[in-house]
């Protein structure tokens, strides 16, 4: 998993840097107006990290996590 930017130019992403896969799928996000989207190093980091372990298999059931959610409100 990585973090890509990028700007759309007639009507497509262009992503800065080595190109993604053909065929990749990709989540966009887009800031309203001219907004910029930045986040934290420390923020980015944890994102880094939570994307590592999701790719080593350590997440929890969807219904789980739900339940986890409700425990704290």
């Amino acid at each position: 998993m990585r973090i890509a930017t990028g700007k759309v130019v007639s009507g497509k992403v262009v992503i800065e840097g080595e190109p993604l896969e053909e065929g990749a799928s990709v989540t966009v996000l887009a800031p309203e107006g001219h907004e910029p989207f930045e986040i934290p190093e420390e923020l980015e980091a944890a994102l880094l990290e939570s994307i590592e372990e999701a790719e080593r298999g350590a997440t929890i059931e969807g219904e789980a996590l739900l339940r986890e959610l409700r425990s704290r409100s």
